[in-house]
């Protein structure tokens, strides 16, 4: 059903675009600014490392980085930071005190490393991050939080240092960002003779879809809620109009062309094929299962899927592509309206990309959240 997995962000999508503003109202204004950075998690934790909040010295807070229950606690590390006060690495561990009392009652163990955002390499990575681009930013922490030199490494640029890094530690870290780079994570990696914190900007959650319909306007709508690109395609101009479709790039056009115009289907792309209308769909589809997609979903009864996939099949659609097709697409979550039907194909997608089965976590097992840090 997917032929990969778009990569965990950054920082929170839906809390990207307010962090890199928070940033540039900060240089602009001359604030000091605090940013704290989850760098490690053993055990549940509702956010991966690499989420971030951020701190100001005129007291506005952006981002989180976990479900609340730590906030305060790092809010107020930052605020020592701006007045002075060293980096600091914070950690919580509810396995060592009564949850409540730890006030990480999620469970698990989540490290936070808080510092002044006033490094060069910081800027340019948000720089990057709020382009979209991928990017890996190396900071060599000591065990009390502070950063002895950090090393930028993106896939066109030659790498950067900080000056004053000895050889050997801008190599190391040079190192594990190219290692890194590709990965769908934020990493801590722990060795005998560094920590080293491997952040990462990667491109952006991307819904491409193909049909400008009453359920597409419902589901940009949502997807745009969640912090993710979008993109709708139709080569009837009368339906795909920027009005219906406010946010949104919209290109009139026929799949091909659509999707010429607006980049290739990448893996950091989830496509869903709503126009009801076979010369499309077909298209789309044809597209979409011989491409990187991380996720591809049609509307459709149960026998307009059996008939889909006889046509694909005698248009040179593979049996394993087709298994890729998540049809009828979205969750089973009884949806009768336009909004209902977008939540569960948004719910889909999300749970697609996280490798998940979509059920009721009160019939699971097993911890809610995998974020467990590995490192070496």
């Amino acid at each position: 059903m997917t032929a990969g997995r778009i990569p965990a962000q950054l920082f929170e999508s839906v809390h990207l675009k307010e962090i890199l503003k928070e940033i540039e109202r900060c240089r602009e204004l001359s604030i000091d600014l605090a940013i704290a950075t989850v760098v490690a998690v053993r055990g549940s934790a509702p956010h991966p490392p690499g989420t971030k909040l951020t701190v100001a010295a005129d007291g506005a807070t952006v981002g989180a980085v976990s479900g609340g229950c730590v906030e305060a606690e790092v809010i107020s590390a930052a605020e020592r930071v701006i007045g002075g006060a060293p980096a600091q690495l914070l950690t919580f561990d509810s396995r060592d005190a009564d949850p409540i009392e730890s006030e990480l009652p999620c469970g698990g163990e989540l490290e936070v490393q808080v510092e002044r955002f006033c490094d060069q390499l910081q800027l340019q990575f948000a720089t990057l991050a709020g382009r979209g681009e991928r990017a890996a930013l190396v900071s060599v922490l000591d065990e009390l939080g502070s950063v002895s030199g950090r090393v930028l490494v993106s896939p066109d640029r030659e790498p950067c240092a900080n000056d004053g890094m000895s050889p050997s530690a801008r190599e190391r870290a040079i190192a594990a960002g190219e290692q890194h780079l590709w990965s769908d994570r934020s990493v801590l990696i722990e060795t005998e003779s560094d920590r080293l914190f491997v952040d990462l900007s990667m491109p952006s959650t991307r819904l491409l879809i193909f049909g400008a319909t009453d359920l597409a306007r419902a589901l940009c709508a949502t997807a745009l809620g969640l912090g993710w690109q979008v993109s709708v395609c139709d080569p009837r101009a009368r339906f795909a109009t920027s009005e219906r479709f406010p946010g949104a790039e919209v290109i009139v056009a026929w799949p091909r062309a659509a999707v010429f115009s607006s980049g290739a289907i990448g893996a950091s792309t989830a496509v869903a094929v709503l126009t009801h209308d076979a010369k499309i769909d077909d298209l789309a589809l044809e597209l979409a299962l011989s491409s990187d997609a991380a996720y591809v979903g049609a509307m459709g009864s149960r026998r307009t899927q059996h008939e889909r996939g006889l046509r694909l099949a005698e248009r040179g659609v593979s049996d394993q592509q087709l298994q890729r097709l998540s049809a009828p697409i979205g969750l089973d979550i009884g949806a009768t309206s336009a909004e209902e039907t977008a939540l569960s194909i948004a719910a889909e997608i999300v749970a697609v990309l996280n490798r998940r089965g979509g059920g009721r976590l009160t019939e699971g097992v097993g911890q809610i959240h995998s974020n467990t840090t590995t490192s070496g």
